[in-house]
C-alpha cells in the first residue's frame, strides 16, 4: 500500500534557491557592470591656465592671418600670415614674448600729477614687468609708445590697452623725450591727449 504521508517539497525549494542565485547573480552583474562604467569613465577636461582661441580672417587679396591669443595676459601669442599670390605662398610667423618678460616703463609727459603711476597700474594689470613710473623730459601733445629691437608686438598690444594710435607705436631711440630707460623693452610716454581723456572719465 502506497504512503500518503507528508510529501517534501524537494522540488520547489530547490527551484527557489535557484531563482534566488539567479536574481543575486544579475544584480552583482549589474553593479559590476556599473562599477566599471563609472571608473573607466573619462573625467571632463579640465581648461589649461593657458587656454588659447584662434580666429583666422580671409582678406580680399587672398593672405590668410590666423593669430592665435591667449586668454591669459601673461601667455605669448603667435601670428601667422601665409599670402596665397599665384602658385607660391609665403609665410612669415612672429612670436612675442609673455608679458612678465616685457620691462615697460611709463613717462609723464604733460603737468598734471600722477599720470604716469596710474598708467603704469592699467598696464601692469595686463601682466607686464612694470618699472617705477617717471617724468618725461620734455611735454607732449600725443602720446607715443616706444620699442626695443624685437619689442613691436609687445609695444603695439600695449598701445592698443591704453588707446595709442598704432602710428604712435615707434622704435626706441635717441631721440625718445625719456631718459635713463636704456635696456627697457618698451617705454609709454603719456601725453596731453590721454591726460585729458582720463580727466574726461
Amino acid at each position: 500500500m502506497p504512503d500518503n504521508g507528508p510529501q517534501h517539497s524537494g522540488g520547489m525549494t530547490g527551484s527557489l534557491k535557484a531563482a534566488r542565485a539567479a536574481v543575486v547573480l544579475v544584480v552583482f552583474a549589474i553593479g559590476v557592470a556599473v562599477l566599471v562604467a563609472v571608473g573607466t569613465r573619462s573625467s571632463p577636461s579640465t581648461p589649461s591656465s593657458a587656454q588659447t582661441t584662434s580666429t583666422t580672417a580671409t582678406t580680399a587679396a587672398g593672405a590668410t592671418t590666423t593669430t592665435g591669443a591667449s586668454a591669459h595676459a601673461t601667455s605669448s601669442t603667435t601670428t601667422s600670415t601665409t599670402s596665397r599670390h599665384g602658385h607660391g605662398g609665403a609665410t612669415t610667423t612672429t612670436t612675442t614674448v609673455p608679458h612678465a618678460s616685457v620691462s615697460v616703463v611709463v613717462a609723464n609727459a604733460t603737468q598734471t600729477n600722477g599720470l604716469a603711476a596710474h598708467f603704469s597700474n592699467v598696464i601692469g594689470s595686463g601682466g607686464w614687468n612694470m618699472g617705477t613710473p617717471i617724468d618725461a623730459t620734455t611735454s607732449q601733445t600725443t602720446s607715443a609708445v616706444y620699442y626695443a629691437a624685437g619689442q613691436q608686438a609687445a609695444a603695439q598690444e600695449i598701445a592698443n590697452a591704453i588707446g595709442v594710435k598704432p602710428a604712435q607705436v615707434q622704435p626706441l631711440t635717441t631721440a625718445t623725450p625719456v631718459s635713463g630707460v636704456t635696456g627697457t623693452d618698451v617705454v609709454v610716454v603719456i601725453g596731453q591727449d590721454l591726460a585729458s581723456a582720463t580727466a574726461g572719465s
